[in-house]
């Protein structure tokens, strides 16, 4: 899917750059109906989103020491990404 980089840690959510690799565009489009409905403020299509998101079988992998983990939430716009674990 992309790499993450990490620029700062917030008390909840890690905000890092997104850098897209191949399988991007195959998934894309999960992400950008998560982001219009929480533009949208329409709570049940969000989280019908980010569930479909939490369901594409993604997984974090740290760069150096640390577990591969599938439990986390993401999102992504443009060359931003907001992560949360």
């Amino acid at each position: 899917m992309g790499t993450l980089w990490l620029d700062q840690v917030d008390m909840f959510w890690t905000d890092c750059r997104f850098e897209p690799g191949p399988g991007w565009p195959a998934i894309r489009p999960l992400f950008e109906a998560s982001r219009d409905a929480w533009l949208a403020h329409d709570l049940k299509t969000a989280s019908a989103a980010d569930e479909r998101i939490g369901q594409a079988g993604l997984v974090l992998i740290p760069d150096g020491d640390g577990e591969p983990t599938s439990d986390f939430m993401v999102r992504i716009h443009g060359d931003r990404a907001r992560l949360k674990w």
